[in-house]
């Protein structure tokens, strides 16, 4: 989905890691959630409250889900953060995210 209809957006950033990583949340008519974000190169580790499917949108980033291996992403892809963990990324260019949170 390369477009979102019938949302509203905060207009306040979430910031972390001093700017280096933004996003703005994305709030569906559903009670959906998500984030738009940027990371700029660099080594971050988040925890996740629900579930998070990662996607993506372009970029070049290596990340670490608990107890699993480093996996690369190159370009785009999805991967998904299980509630209640942390993960890590080590970002090597702009890496262009959107964050969805699943509840179970």
């Amino acid at each position: 989905m390369d477009q979102f209809t019938n949302i509203t957006i905060d207009k306040k950033a979430n910031v972390y890691f001093e700017g280096k990583v933004t996003s703005r949340t994305v709030l569906f008519e559903d009670g959906t959630r998500k984030t738009l974000g940027i990371m700029q190169p660099g080594e971050y580790e988040f925890a996740a409250e629900l579930k998070e499917e990662m996607e993506i949108v372009a970029g070049h980033l290596d990340y670490k889900l608990s107890g699993q291996d480093w996996q690369t992403i190159e370009g785009n892809g999805v991967f998904y953060v299980p509630a209640n963990e942390s993960f890590q990324v080590k970002a090597y260019s702009v890496v262009d995210y959107c964050c969805s949170y699943i509840s179970e």
